[in-house]
């Protein structure tokens, strides 16, 4: 039996990035940069304790949202968050 839903892992990856995408929009009367910041870094700290399997696993996933992405700066946000958040070193 097959289901239509997306699997847990794609799922729990669409929901953080829903969430962190509210907090990198985020103005300061919604939150306050200094608890944004705390969340970033906090994520970036989960991302990178990841296996190297769940990183890949991670980054293949980003690029599928990215592809399927309509909203262009949503998809911006979408193709920096590997680099971002320390999923893969940085290109500079």
């Amino acid at each position: 039996m097959t289901s239509s839903s997306p699997s847990l892992t794609r799922a729990l990856a669409e929901a953080l990035i829903d969430v962190l995408w509210f907090i990198d929009g985020s103005e300061d009367e919604q939150m306050g940069q200094g608890d944004a910041v705390k969340v970033l870094e906090g994520v970036a700290h989960l991302v990178s304790t990841l296996s190297n399997d769940q990183q890949q696993e991670m980054i293949a996933l980003l690029g599928e949202m990215a592809a399927a992405e309509t909203n262009p700066a949503r998809r911006e946000f979408l193709e920096e968050f590997p680099e971002g958040f320390g999923l893969i070193a940085d290109a500079s």
